[in-house]
């Protein structure tokens, strides 16, 4: 449970239908499994105890009788098994049959959840055999020394972990207009339990699918789905046992249908706490909920669920290409907005041949293709330096020229040696005076050009470069509209690259392959025999790495440490721990220090749900202390 993550199981037994003795071996054996395994949320089918199918046998005395003595046994055989179990029994109240979720701890009946919503329509008949659902608890005696609370409103919180707080459905609950799940939510559940014995028709299994998904992402919870299986009665319907394992409208985890078995993943509570904290309409109310606490031993949880490298681009080529479409029709429609609002004439964008630049261009000759403006009155301009090679000038140059926009080179040495000379600064010192006096030269010239042609600046930095500071302050740093400042390094690669592959033109696709083969690098030393001698790569660490730590940081809301453990996982075969650890750590230092930068940001268009402008996204002070954040990475 360290870092918040929890294991569950959702597990489809065999069942043998009306036999309770040989269901209670098989949940026994099931239960003992994941416990094996290390689940600490254990979660079984709907009436899993005699079996789903029962029919008109629910109202035999004999079957309720031995179901319950079965209960007991569970429970007195799980007295050595750290983990809350939910299981499916019919239980007698009040002379009425109710169909409830069994919720188990540690030998210890905890409770029983009735289903609230009874299917009578198609082929469902469980109107004739149950009651729906008490919200207000009552209290049922099992034996002489057993009584157990029974309601829809009992919300199970665990001793050890304070955010873990866990509530129960059943099947037709989360098919309905207002799911139980939702109050649950809102009274604090984080995790769901549903006790299914959802039956088999085509096309149902995607409906399913998207609903757990669906009902995890509004009610930002994680979701355990435990269906029905094999050995149900297929007399008019078959049950496939599909289970599904959800957190946040993400799929952790789906078996394949018509297996039997046990389902696991890792749900992350803490950060779907960090989620509904960042929230602020997710609204909750304590709704009258009788708490519950069960007790779990707190060890580490061995993490098995995919830690994505990449969490900014989607890993499927399907979808990371309409994500890049998508993107890039959101860069464009907002600067088509600026330049129509402003009644710009031109557009001036700096071309270096490098990654960002080339992106901001693209961008621009879409919003320009959107307004029915001539491409020729972008000015694009090249302004090669000092440390200006001949592969990135030529792709500069190539670019401008097959996208049809004007061609625009002014030279920044004579300029940058005046300023030299003006500020007292020797040549031969490549210092950092040395290098920002050329960014901010070309800051000048870019300015200066709008200026003369009625145009706004179009900015060039990424989302990545921003996070780390690393741009020139007033210089690369300045624009009148951003188009990349919430597009990540990682992301701003595949965006040219999708252009590339899309664009029609076998030139332009060849210079923008190039470009995207080139080492990134702001070209502000001299090259070394005629290639780039400063990558940026080698002095702030690598973009994949910094990319990981920003999302974790900001989306998840992870801890420093937390964000480590798993980056170990994610990059296992790419860094040593060592390695990570040290980017890490100067990625926290230079978030924190260099926050003024981003204080006073240009505007320019919110692409993903992560991003740094200082109206909205991240409103925080420019002289925090980091000394929380990088106290626990020395910890380490």
């Amino acid at each position: 449970m360290k870092d918040g993550y929890i294991k569950v199981a959702a597990v489809t037994p065999q069942v043998t239908v009306a036999d309770v003795k040989e269901n209670t071996k098989e949940i026994l054996k099931v239960i003992r499994e994941a416990a094996v395994q290390k689940a600490k949320i254990i979660v079984l089918p709907e009436l899993c105890i005699t079996g789903y199918t029962c029919q008109d046998l629910f109202l035999q005395e004999i079957l309720h009788r031995e179901a319950k003595d079965a209960l007991i046994e569970i429970s007195n055989q799980t007295k050595g098994i750290d983990a809350l179990i939910f299981l499916g029994i019919p239980l007698e109240y009040h002379g009425k049959l109710y169909n409830t979720a069994a919720v188990l701890n540690q030998g210890k009946i905890l409770g029983f959840v009735p289903k609230r919503y009874i299917p009578n329509y198609n082929e469902f008949y469980e109107v004739r055999h149950f009651t729906k659902g008490m919200e207000e608890p009552v209290y049922v005696r099992l034996n002489q020394e057993i009584t157990v609370p029974m309601g829809m409103n009992l919300l199970f919180c665990c001793e050890e972990v304070s955010e873990l707080k866990v509530a129960a459905e059943i099947c037709e609950d989360l098919w309905t207009m207002q799911p139980p799940s939702i109050a649950h939510a809102q009274a604090g559940a984080v995790l769901i339990a549903n006790l299914s014995a959802s039956d088999e028709v085509t096309g149902k299994e995607a409906y399913r699918r998207e609903l757990v998904k669906g009902q995890s992402a509004r009610l930002l919870c994680g979701y355990i789905y435990a269906s029905a299986g094999e050995g149900e009665s297929t007399q008019d319907v078959v049950y496939s046992g599909h289970d599904l394992i959800a957190e946040n409208g993400v799929v952790l985890a789906e078996s394949e249908r018509f297996t039997k078995g046990i389902l696991y993943s890792e749900i992350d509570v803490k950060k779907l706490i960090s989620e509904r904290r960042r929230m602020s309409t997710f609204e909750t109310t304590n709704g009258n909920y009788q708490e519950i606490y069960f007790s779990l031993e707190e060890e580490e949880t061995k993490l098995t669920r995919y830690i994505d490298p990449m969490p900014f681009v989607p890993g499927s080529k399907e979808d990371r290409e309409k994500r890049c479409e998508e993107i890039l029709l959101i860069q464009a429609h907002g600067l088509k907005k600026r330049l129509a609002h402003t009644h710009a004439k031109s557009a001036v964008v700096g071309i270096s041949g490098g990654l960002d630049s080339t992106l901001a261009l693209l961008v621009t000759v879409k919003a320009f293709d959107l307004l029915g403006i001539p491409r020729e009155q972008i000015a694009a301009v090249t302004m090669p330096g000092f440390g200006t090679t001949d592969r990135t000038y030529d792709n500069a140059v190539h670019l401008i020229r097959e996208l049809g926009a004007e061609f625009i080179e002014v030279p920044i040495a004579d300029a940058v040696r005046l300023h030299f000379r003006d500020i007292g600064h020797e040549e031969n010192i490549h210092d950092v005076t040395y290098e920002n006096s050329q960014a901010r030269e070309r800051t000048q010239i870019l300015m200066d050009i709008a200026n003369k042609k009625g145009g706004l600046v179009i900015g060039t930095g990424d989302l990545s470069e921003l996070a780390l500071g690393w741009a020139t302050y007033n210089g690369d740093h300045m624009s009148m509209y951003a188009v990349n400042a919430s597009v990540p390094k990682t992301l701003v690669r595949h965006l040219v690259r999708y252009y590339a592959d899309t664009c029609g033109s076998d030139k332009l696709a060849a210079v923008l392959y190039d470009v995207l083969d080139t080492p990134v690098s702001p070209e502000l030393l001299p090259p070394e025999d005629g290639k780039i001698s400063q990558k940026t790569e080698d002095i702030v660490g690598p973009y994949e790495l910094h990319d990981f730590f920003l999302y974790h940081m900001l989306r998840s809301g992870y801890s420093p440490a937390k964000i480590y453990r798993i980056a170990k996982i994610a990059f296992a075969d790419v860094y040593d721990e060592e390695t990570i650890l040290k980017w890490l750590k100067i990625f926290t230092r230079r978030f924190f220090a260099q926050h003024f930068k981003r204080s006073c940001l240009p505007d320019g268009p919110k692409v993903g749900t992560v991003a740094v402008s200082p109206r909205g996204d991240l409103r925080m002070p420019s002289d925090a202390s980091a000394q929380l954040w990088l106290g626990e990475l020395e910890e380490l």
